[in-house]
């Protein structure tokens, strides 16, 4: 139940992709470059950058750094805001208090949409009741005040049995964006269930308890399936399973979403950042896949590319 992994380095299967960019197995840094680049924030977008800091590095030799930490969504933007960061990972756009906190530290964001993903709701692997859910159960059952506890005041035909919630902290941007598609506003949400910024944490308790609900990113659902049931939702026009083509064309709704990192402006003033973003771009088609999300057409990456240079 690990963070969901990938392949190997990918070195010879990249090779035409990785022509402009030095050979991998390290060496030397690239063009002379050095210093250390800091992102954090989600834990969704995490194994995308995770992967790309990987193979830059492999690329590029150990004059250059790359850290990647996991604070949430929120807890990122806290750091990118006050400077302490060079890149923020993030499962939603920045909101509006968030922007007006980096303007008063004369931070400018520049957003990069770089992928999408699916929010994925999971039970148990041993729930043989529930196959779909509609967006109006998810809403019963996750909006402020909610006293359903039993699979049964979900539907009366369900069990009679304990139910155990499970999702993301406050600080995850996964919780805003399932907050504001399910229940109807950004942040409502009862209290009362376990809630972690580790999405492992998550994939463990629903994994380990047979009356369990919860939710988070498709990567985690996809890497733990053995372990887990991803339901249909229904979000008005029928069951629809979460899937890499039902996220990519739209028919997953309401928890289809894309995912974004955000830049400072001042730090593309650095060469070694200009090059790790432009690095994840033009690497980004085949190395997202392997992480478990659905990248965006070659075309819109190279769109990314064009505003960054």
């Amino acid at each position: 139940m690990s963070r969901p992994e990938r392949a190997p380095a990918l070195c010879g299967a990249m090779v035409l992709l990785m022509l402009s960019s030095p050979g991998c197995g390290g060496g030397e840094g690239a063009e002379g470059l050095s210093g250390l680049i800091e992102l954090d924030g989600s834990s969704t977008v995490f194994p995308i950058s995770q992967a790309m800091a990987e193979e830059f590095q492999i690329a590029h030799g150990r004059a250059i750094r790359v850290s990647v930490g996991v604070s949430g969504t929120g807890g990122g933007f806290q750091r990118f805001c006050n400077g302490e960061t060079d890149i923020s990972n993030a499962s939603r756009p920045i909101n509006e208090s968030e922007a007006a906190a980096c303007a008063r530290e004369g931070i400018a964001p520049l957003e990069l949409q770089i992928a999408w993903d699916g929010l994925t709701v999971v039970a148990h692997p041993t729930n043989d009741w529930v196959g779909c859910v509609t967006a109006d159960e998810l809403r019963r059952v996750w909006e402020p005040g909610s006293r359903l506890g039993r699979w049964s005041q979900i539907r009366p035909e369900w069990p009679d049995q304990e139910l155990k919630l499970y999702g993301p902290d406050t600080d995850s941007g996964t919780f805003d964006y399932f907050t504001a598609a399910v229940v109807g506003e950004e942040g409502a949400s009862r209290s009362d269930y376990t809630a972690s910024a580790d999405d492992n944490v998550l994939v463990a308790g629903v994994s380990g308890d047979p009356g369990a609900l919860g939710y988070f990113g498709y990567a985690y659902f996809e890497e733990n399936q053995n372990d887990l049931q991803a339901l249909e939702v229904d979000g008005g026009d029928g069951c629809v399973a979460p899937s890499r083509q039902t996220i990519l064309d739209g028919s997953y709704t309401p928890l289809a979403r894309p995912m974004y990192i955000y830049v400072r402006r001042d730090a593309l003033d650095r060469p070694e950042v200009r090059a790790f973003l432009g690095f994840y771009m033009d690497h980004a088609a085949a190395l997202i896949p392997e992480t478990g999300y659905i990248p965006l057409a070659p075309a819109a990456y190279a769109e990314v590319r064009a505003r960054i240079d």
